[in-house]
């Protein structure tokens, strides 16, 4: 006897509802990876507040299981695979260590671009939302959120820079292409590497400085490693920043119960960016202190001067923008899109 289509209707529902059910009761644990120690403000002030925030508002539903310093192994250029191969459901991680393969964001990286970590953190995922980056160069993740840290500055061992010609002779560690090229373009010699290389790398005397945001300089040590702070004029934009992303593996976000993926939403997208964005601002305050209770100097470059370096980098950016338009973007939009968002969101 054929069970009547209401029948069957019917069964299908419950079935279905009984299987979504299942899915919001099961706990699910996520492995977020990232390559700083448990100490430092990604960890401390951003990861585990973000984690327990989900646990509560899934009622205990969602959990993080949080690998730092690169438990999982790997490098932190290999973060962004780690999260598209599923061997971590979620990574932190900074799309420039991996040299030119998401250019788009980038932009944020050039010279003398952003202000506080804050504003350009909204700015950089308005940006990335209208540019649809997350359909092309983050297409293998589920982008999560997107932010940037605090002013980048100098850290030297020998000696502050106050002029251009200062530059010269120095090696210094460049966090991303884009700095690469600034540094060079300014008469030093860069040496590209992660953060957690910077400490060995001052100590063995393998760089003589590094541009590095205040907010990391105590995970690392740098404070006990250099005894000279170069940094711009307040009134001036940053020397540089980075952007960051936390991304999460396709397969396991679309895994998730409906109630789970909200969760998930509610705790990404430009309020979170900005967020962290302000984290890195407030800390930097701290760590700037530390290197001042150690009794090291600070010089601040002048306005006067740094306009020089501006036109300097200016050249960086204009390769940026041929660069990019060379791989099928718009690099002009792109550059007007994103100071557009940044000064929009600055002045918030």
């Amino acid at each position: 006897m054929r069970t009547p289509v209401f029948a069957r209707s019917l069964l299908a529902t419950v079935l279905l509802s009984a299987c979504a059910s299942a899915a919001w009761s099961q706990e699910v644990v996520l492995k977020v990876a990232h390559f700083l120690p448990p100490g430092s403000t990604a960890h401390a002030k951003f990861i585990t507040p973000w984690c327990d925030k989900i646990t509560k508002e899934s009622a205990g539903k969602l959990k993080c299981q949080i690998y730092p310093a690169m438990q999982l192994g790997g490098t932190p250029p290999q973060l962004i695979d780690q999260a598209r191969d599923g061997i971590a459901d979620i990574v932190w991680t900074l799309p420039g260590y991996s040299a030119g393969r998401f250019p788009a964001i980038e932009v944020f990286e050039l010279p003398f671009m952003t202000k506080t970590a804050e504003g350009a953190s909204r700015a950089i995922w308005e940006y990335a939302v209208v540019n649809k980056l997350a359909q092309s160069e983050f297409k293998d993740v589920h982008p999560i959120l997107f932010h940037v840290h605090d002013e980048g500055h100098l850290h030297l061992v020998k000696g502050p820079i106050k002029s251009m010609a200062d530059f010269k002779g120095l090696k210094l560690r460049a966090p991303t292409r884009q700095t690469n090229k600034f540094l060079a373009a300014l008469g030093a010699t860069p040496v590209g590497m992660p953060v957690p290389q910077v400490s060995d790398a001052l100590s063995k005397g393998v760089i003589d400085g590094a541009m590095l945001p205040w907010e990391v300089v105590p995970a690392v040590k740098v404070q006990e490693l250099v005894k000279y702070h170069s940094e711009g004029d307040p009134k001036s934009r940053a020397l540089y920043t980075t952007a960051f992303i936390f991304a999460m593996n396709k397969a396991r976000y679309d895994s998730l119960a409906p109630e789970l993926k909200k969760v998930i939403d509610a705790n990404g997208g430009a309020e979170t960016s900005a967020w962290v964005g302000k984290v890195w601002d407030q800390s930097a305050v701290g760590a700037r202190k530390l290197a001042a209770d150690r009794g090291n100097q600070f010089n601040t470059v002048g306005a006067d001067e740094l306009k020089k370096w501006e036109q300097i980098g200016q050249t960086v950016v204009d390769s940026w923008v041929s660069e990019v338009s060379a791989k099928g973007h718009d690099g002009k939009a792109l550059l007007n899109s994103a100071r557009a968002l940044i000064q929009k969101h600055d002045m918030q």
